[in-house]
């Protein structure tokens, strides 16, 4: 598919199928995702590949952070946030890391990250896969961010 078709026709899918990318069509996702717009090449991202196997615990940790922030929250609840790890068979989860360290300013760099995330719908939608971008509260969990080696100035997208 050739890149200003992408970029015409791509959408975000109402639900997501097997198969999930994987081997090529994974790594060509992942190396779209790094070759986004990166003001100073400072790379202030990170993919997380939580693949079919993974799911389970990822729900666990949603379930968990729903637990802790919604102290009443149904056993039906906590099951809804654990089923959203299975929404799609496979989740890429982006990572902001910006480093205060430079003299580009964290809010580019956190753009950054957003554009890499961009790149990655691109590049699976051109492979013939759909996709979407999720978030909710759990992303902005510190105790869900730590279970990804995130720290707090970190953000996922």
């Amino acid at each position: 598919m050739e890149a200003l078709e992408a970029l015409r026709t791509r959408y975000s899918a109402r639900v997501l199928q097997e198969p999930a990318p994987a081997g090529a069509a994974l790594e060509a996702i992942l190396e779209s995702a790094s070759r986004a717009p990166d003001h100073g090449r400072l790379r202030p991202w990170r993919f997380i590949v939580i693949e079919s196997g993974q799911r389970g615990a990822f729900g666990d940790l949603l379930a968990d952070q729903a637990r802790r922030s919604r102290p009443g929250a149904t056993p039906e609840a906590l099951e809804r946030e654990r089923q959203k790890a299975f929404r799609a068979p496979l989740i890429i989860v982006v990572a902001a890391i910006p480093n205060p360290e430079t003299k580009i300013p964290p809010v580019e760099q956190v753009l950054a990250a957003g554009a890499a995330a961009q790149n990655i719908m691109l590049a699976a939608f051109a492979q013939g896969f759909n996709a979407m971008w999720k978030t909710g509260d759990a992303a902005y969990d510190e105790t869900v961010k730590r279970a990804f080696g995130l720290g707090q100035k970190d953000s996922i997208g």
